[in-house]
């Protein structure tokens, strides 16, 4: 049996895609550090992302503000976290059977032997992993959206609603195709 752990980054900000990471470690492998991607430091972070992409079998997938809008955040959560995985199988090329899949939170996506662990990127290291996958890669596309917007903030606080973010909606306005026009700061800043 393969185990397939898988985590996303970024139900919560107000801007940019949710992203799943998926990760299978190949036998014996192991891995010092590993936990939640939140509980790292960014070197950290991206001394063990160096180490997973070059050592271990992983995919990454995601789901970009419009659908996000279109199906809810839930819901665009579930669907990168199956892309995720179905990407990671193909690339194995074994049959479906023979992968156990674990997720990070309560709720499994439309994934045959999946099991939902709340608390499994502190508690599965294939989680963690795929945490910091998910984290390391969604916060470059941040940095790369603060390069087109600079004033918005981005590579700091990652698109999260912080006070900075609020005030440069409010000066700046959303960016289409950017910015969750359901997430409620942005609804009420276009029906305003």
């Amino acid at each position: 049996m393969i185990v397939i752990g898988v985590d996303e980054a970024g139900r919560g900000p107000l801007v940019g895609s949710v992203v799943a990471g998926a990760v299978s470690f190949p036998p014996g492998f192991k891995l010092e550090g590993l936990t939640d991607s939140k509980k790292l430091s960014e070197k950290k972070r991206e001394e063990l992302y160096y180490h997973i992409i070059n050592e271990c079998f992983w995919t990454c997938a995601e789901s970009d503000s419009i659908e996000i809008d279109q199906i809810n955040i839930l819901e665009a959560t579930m669907l990168a976290m199956k892309r995720a995985v179905d990407q990671l199988q193909a690339n194995l090329k074994n049959k479906e059977d023979m992968f156990s899949v674990l997720v990070d939170g309560n709720r499994c996506p439309d994934i045959k032997n999946c099991r939902a662990i709340v608390k499994g990127d502190i508690t599965e290291p294939t989680i963690s992993a795929a945490s910091i996958i998910a984290k390391v890669t969604r916060d470059r596309q941040m940095i790369e959206l603060d390069q087109i917007y600079p004033e918005y903030g981005f590579a700091g606080h990652k698109g999260y609603g912080t006070k900075e973010h609020l005030e440069a909606l409010s000066k700046y306005g959303p960016i289409d195709g950017q910015h969750r026009t359901t997430f409620a700061p942005i609804k009420n800043l276009i029906r305003a």
